[in-house]
């Protein structure tokens, strides 16, 4: 079983499906249709992905040109493969959850490395940071609805936005827990609820 599309791969694959189009216009179209909120892919990556996608057989050059003292550019093309590919992938990503580790659910397994009131005190500088960025996701998404972008194409920045929310609330609540003493580093806390 050939291993599932790299997110990378998906938006290629997703900027192909519009049309023909080599890899420093995907790079542009990925800034303006502001994907690269959604997917972390640098243009040395970019490259690379294009080139497995192209060794795979999910998309395939059509041409190659050059502009004065440009570099050659080549123009790529999804392929019928690359489509379906494309179709699996995104199909499999909306109906299974997958599990993933946030840096945050690593620091909170390690939390009793530090005190309860130091971690009271980085949470609440937390949820300052989380403030600012729900903030500017906001202030992000109401622009590009106000200039005429669909909201079908801001799904994912809906998505981020949900996501702060929460992490917001539940860093605030564990705050107010470690402040009130509700929760300390004591086997006690533990074995608590079975008496």
């Amino acid at each position: 079983m050939p291993k599932p599309l790299t997110a990378p791969a998906l938006t290629v694959l997703r900027m192909l499906c519009d049309g023909p189009m080599h890899p420093y216009e995907m790079q542009q179209r990925i800034r303006t249709c502001h994907y690269d909120a959604a997917v972390k892919i640098t243009p040395g990556s970019l490259y690379h992905t294009v080139d497995r996608l192209a060794a795979a057989g999910l998309v395939e050059p059509l041409e190659t040109s050059r502009e004065g003292r440009r570099p050659e550019r080549t123009v790529y093309a999804v392929t019928t493969a690359g489509r379906d590919a494309a179709h699996n992938r995104l199909a499999e990503l909306f109906a299974k959850p997958t599990e993933e580790f946030p840096a945050l659910g690593t620091a909170l397994a390690f939390a009793n490395l530090l005190s309860p009131a130091e971690v009271a005190r980085l949470l609440r500088s937390r949820t300052v940071a989380l403030e600012a960025l729900l903030a500017a996701n906001e202030t992000a998404y109401e622009a590009l609805r106000k200039n005429g972008l669909e909201r079908y194409k801001l799904l994912d920045q809906e998505l981020t936005i949900a996501r702060v929310r929460a992490e917001l609330d539940h860093v605030r609540a564990l705050a107010g827990d470690l402040e009130s003493g509700r929760i300390a580093w004591t086997d006690s806390d533990a074995t608590r609820g079975t008496e």
